[in-house]
């Protein structure tokens, strides 16, 4: 991520690392510390997925400090909360707040004489209220529906970070969305740790379809909804039934495979098969011809032979995979898989290319099968914008912001279909 350049004394900045959940709570924070008449201050929302996004964060902070001597900064995210001393005793942190505290609306209050605003993830219960907020993207917003995970996977440290599986309760999620589009919002995108567990802590135990079906009905003016990451082993059929009959649920589905061999994916302590995935992409390309999938696949990890490697990348093919999100297996202090036998890391970046590779070519041949194609496309800023499908488009003529609009595509670039 590129450093920004130093800050206006009267504004809020946040600097976000990581997921799509993170980016939702900056927005949330931007709008309480403004609500608040903060000013002059930088907030950093930390990562903890890996070693490597642990260091960069720290790397910026030193980096705003030097650039911004006289703001105050704040830490968050799930570094502070994994440790949080760690943070505190950094001479360029003013304060540090726990994954909790982060998106309420009385944490400046809270902070005015402490140093440190940290509690047990653990032992909490409920999520916060959920609050409408824009982003930079003005049409698109993403829409927190439960935190935490009650899964144990033994490459990832978030589970700790975040606490136990807590969802959002089906009213507060149509109020949200309904207040989302009285700001412009054309679409939503549900997100938090783990989605596909939503409901199980909640009265009735609502599942995901459950939900979506329910918001959907309950909100008929929204136009389009998408999911986040999707967990294999969790997509039942009820969640099947919706993606195959609610058309404004849109046909890009990212599923959280992280491996193609069977051995490594019982070493991950995931709860599906490979052959569970093909089984799932067949079904979803089976209620939704038009869908296109994506991934996350985890390159190096612990203990993987090449034969292990060229069964996920066998996997890419067999279940149509298309937007990969590939990450080098980086070892987490605190995990199981930090004290397995670890891959070569000269082997863990070769493998990791070629993954990326594979997954470019299935990119580049999907975008070659959109000429001619029939789409509907979300306008955003600068006449781009999305298909259902989650292609991106650059139109040659004018429109406005917030628009949909049904097109043709006539052309593409490495990057971007075209359209009039």
């Amino acid at each position: 991520m590129r450093l920004e350049k130093k800050i206006n004394n009267d504004k809020v900045k946040v600097v976000t690392f990581g997921c799509r959940l993170n980016h939702y709570e900056s927005n949330v924070m931007k709008r309480n510390a403004e609500l608040a008449n903060q000013r002059n201050i930088i907030i950093i929302n930390t990562c903890a997925v890996t070693n490597e996004a642990e260091r960069q964060c720290k790397q910026e902070i030193r980096k705003l400090r030097k650039l911004n001597p006289k703001s105050k900064i704040y830490a968050t995210g799930c570094a502070v909360q994994l440790n949080p001393e760690k943070y505190i005793k950094m001479d360029e942190i003013d304060n540090v707040i726990g994954n909790e505290y982060k998106t309420k609306n009385n944490m400046f209050a809270k902070l005015k004489h402490k140093k440190s605003l940290v509690t047990d993830i653990m032992k909490t219960v409920s999520t916060n209220k959920i609050i409408a907020v824009n982003n930079a993207y003005k049409v698109r917003a993403n829409l927190e529906i439960q935190q935490g995970c009650d899964h144990r996977c033994t490459f990832c440290i978030i589970p700790f970070a975040r606490g136990n599986n807590r969802s959002t309760p089906i009213g507060e999620l149509v109020r949200c969305t309904r207040e989302l589009l009285m700001f412009g919002i054309k679409e939503i995108t549900l997100t938090g740790v783990d989605i596909c567990s939503y409901g199980s802590d909640l009265p009735g135990k609502p599942r995901l379809g459950q939900m979506i079906r329910r918001l959907l009905k309950l909100v008929p003016e929204l136009p389009r909804l998408r999911l986040s990451s999707l967990d294999p082993a969790q997509v039942d059929d009820e969640l099947i039934d919706v993606i195959n009959n609610e058309e404004r649920l849109l046909p890009y589905f990212h599923l959280s495979v992280q491996s193609g061999d069977n051995m490594i994916l019982k070493r991950m302590k995931r709860r599906h098969s490979r052959e569970d995935t093909i089984q799932l992409a067949k079904i979803i390309k089976s209620a939704r011809p038009e869908s296109i999938l994506g991934c996350d696949i985890i390159a190096g990890f612990p203990t993987e032979t090449e034969n292990n490697f060229q069964n996920t990348l066998k996997l890419i093919d067999e279940a149509n995979l298309t937007k990969l999100h590939v990450f080098p297996f980086s070892p987490k202090e605190g995990t199981p898989a930090n004290k397995m036998p670890q891959v070569k890391p000269d082997l863990v970046k070769h493998r990791a290319s070629e993954i990326r590779k594979k997954g470019n070519r299935n990119f580049k041949n999907i975008m070659n099968g959109q000429l001619g194609k029939n789409v509907k496309v979300l306008v955003e800023r600068k006449n781009k914008g999305y298909t259902e499908n989650y292609l991106p488009v650059k139109l040659t003529s004018s429109a406005k912001e917030g628009e949909l609009i049904n097109t043709v595509i006539s052309d593409k670039t490495d990057r971007f279909l075209i359209a009039s």
